[in-house]
């Protein structure tokens, strides 16, 4: 069903793109290869379980938790969008 200006299936083509783009951005911040014993921020020393649990990292709980604060959050805004969704 197509809404207004655009193409049928546009609606799908979006939402498949928007989760490329979080699965992308998902993958982009995993670890990998050898994880460190001690914080790179702080240098407090990382548990065994974190290291084994998660491949490559490379903060402590507390420096992670603070990262994950500061990075930036999206929006929701329809990058993608059909010019009639903009418009409403």
């Amino acid at each position: 069903m197509a809404v207004g200006w655009s193409r049928d299936g546009a609606v799908q083509d979006q939402i498949e793109a928007n989760v490329a783009d979080a699965v992308k951005l998902a993958r982009s911040r995993l670890g990998s290869g050898e994880s460190l014993a001690h914080c790179e921020q702080c240098e407090a020393e990382i548990p065994a379980a974190r290291r084994k649990a998660i491949p490559g990292v490379r903060l402590c709980v507390s420096c992670q938790a603070e990262l994950e604060k500061r990075q930036a959050i999206p929006t929701g805004y329809n990058r993608r969008g059909s010019k009639d969704s903009q418009l409403k």
